[in-house]
């Protein structure tokens, strides 16, 4: 289903004015999965963060991750990326029929954890402060006692999808406008507003300062996907009703690079 721009930016926007009329902020936050390799959807995706002076949370996968990511990331574009730490290979180890999953499920854990310290090693080696020690498991599954445990080595951040929980450095992505199991394509602006909608209701009490993480794949974008990207990024990036939180504000952790125990 294509993205109505018009549509799309007007309803946003008027959603937007509204909450500024009412003296209401959110936070937003762009989390972008499965990268590894420089490539055009990169640098598509690097150019939007770069004109519009977003914040970019890229998951790399370590085990594929090659040291020309690392160059093209280097480059002045790519100024306001941040690398996390997208699980190891990203490679399903549950049997047929069961949901996929990397971290957890039949596994050992000293496997998986083992696994995630390779990993780290290997992106704070290539990428330095520009790596924040946070895990995004792939699939967004992780077993309980991996997540419990990731900190031990090196990774106190976590990052899933839809919860509202903060505590322990964690803080999820909400809103992916693909649908991936049928079209693999664009929600749709009417669906994607009202998902939007509840995760500004759902902003009350204990919840009312958890950020909205905006989900993006770019190797799996369609043109309607980068149409809808475009389009919301750019109506929220300089609304008065939004703030951007840097990364490592996000999962309150000092700085890139930084590998506390939780």
């Amino acid at each position: 289903m294509d993205c109505d721009a018009p549509f799309l930016r007007d309803g946003l926007r008027r959603r937007l004015d509204a909450l500024a009329a009412s003296g209401r902020t959110i936070s937003l936050w762009w989390r972008d999965d499965d990268a590894a390799l420089p490539g055009l959807a990169l640098d598509r995706l690097i150019a939007l963060s770069d004109r519009l002076r977003l914040p970019l949370v890229l998951a790399v996968i370590p085990e594929p991750a090659q040291p020309s990511l690392a160059d093209r990331l280097a480059q002045p574009d790519a100024a306001h990326v941040t690398v996390v730490q997208h699980g190891w290979r990203h490679a399903n180890h549950e049997p047929a029929g069961a949901r996929a999953a990397e971290l957890g499920g039949t596994r050992p854990v000293e496997t998986v954890l083992s696994e995630l310290a390779k990993g780290h090693a290997k992106l704070d080696s290539m990428f330095g402060a520009r790596f924040l020690p946070v895990l995004t498991p792939p699939w967004n599954r992780v077993d309980t006692e991996v997540a419990r445990r990731r900190g031990a080595v090196g990774l106190p951040g976590l990052s899933t999808f839809t919860s509202l929980e903060r505590a322990g450095h964690r803080l999820d992505a909400h809103l992916d406008p693909i649908v991936w199991k049928t079209t693999r394509s664009y929600m749709g602006d009417e669906r994607m507003l009202m998902l939007f909608d509840e995760q500004v209701d759902a902003r009350t009490g204990a919840a009312a300062a958890v950020p909205i993480g905006i989900l993006s794949h770019h190797l799996s974008h369609d043109e309607p996907v980068w149409a809808f990207l475009e389009d919301f990024l750019t109506t929220a990036a300089d609304h008065p009703a939004v703030r951007w939180p840097s990364p490592p504000a996000l999962f309150g952790l000092d700085a890139p690079g930084r590998a506390e125990s939780v």
